[in-house]
């Protein structure tokens, strides 16, 4: 039997959502309350979200955190939730807001679609320490230029993720000849902007090719765009 303290508690929360629920359906994007609690679990989420992912809230809430690798991309996921969390619940500030950005997966959907969220803290205990989460995600018009381009950006950020350890087997001299042969330069001419032979020019891209696993100009760009070096 749980003790009148939990029971409080849980009815507290219960209250807490039935004021956001009451008009979620009614606002511009998707409602989410998260129970930090629970290991992050959801609590409530709007109608929309639901149909969007093709779940009931029960089923959401039977996932646990394993909603977050679910139906976002995971990368991206492991990276922002943890850090995002860890300052905006040590802070415990009431008028904090954070924004950011999302690709989120829906019902028998393969391209991620990009969300524009912003998270505060939505409920605190008896002892001010917080309890709840709510975020508010908004969909991003896919056809819209900038959401192109913003996608772009978390595509790079998550390659340099994933391949920051090759990329830090480069040497100063190697980034220089990566950044100019991703400008579509060739041996020659890197050899005559850098001063060095032409032969010392292809050696540093066999090596470079080696260290990165990278077999076409292609993945010598990616690399060239995720380190900033274009």
């Amino acid at each position: 039997m749980k003790d009148p303290q939990s029971l409080c508690l849980q009815q507290g929360i219960k209250e807490r959502i039935a004021t956001i629920a009451a008009i979620a359906d009614h606002l511009p994007g998707v409602v989410v309350v998260h129970n930090i609690r629970n290991n992050l679990s959801v609590e409530y989420m709007s109608a929309r979200g639901l149909q969007q992912i093709g779940v009931t809230l029960d089923q959401l809430q039977e996932m646990g955190r394993e909603f977050h690798s679910r139906f976002f991309n995971p990368i991206e996921s492991a990276d922002y939730v943890p850090k995002l969390l860890h300052g905006l619940l040590t802070r415990n500030d009431e008028d904090e807001i954070i924004s950011f950005f999302q690709q989120v997966r829906f019902q028998e959907q393969e391209d991620w679609m990009l969300h524009l969220s912003t998270i505060k803290i939505f409920m605190r205990d008896e002892e001010g320490l917080p309890l709840l989460t709510i975020s508010l995600a908004i969909c991003l018009d896919p056809m819209h230029h900038i959401t192109a381009k913003v996608n772009r950006l978390l595509e790079e950020n998550s390659f340099l993720r994933l391949h920051y350890q090759k990329f830090a087997q480069l040497g100063l001299r190697e980034r220089e000849i990566l950044k100019h042969v991703s400008l579509g330069k060739s041996s020659v001419e890197i050899a005559e902007e850098l001063f060095i032979s032409e032969k010392t020019v292809n050696t540093h891209r066999r090596n470079i090719k080696t260290k990165l696993g990278a077999h076409s100009s292609f993945e010598l760009s990616q690399y060239a765009r995720a380190f900033d070096l274009i």
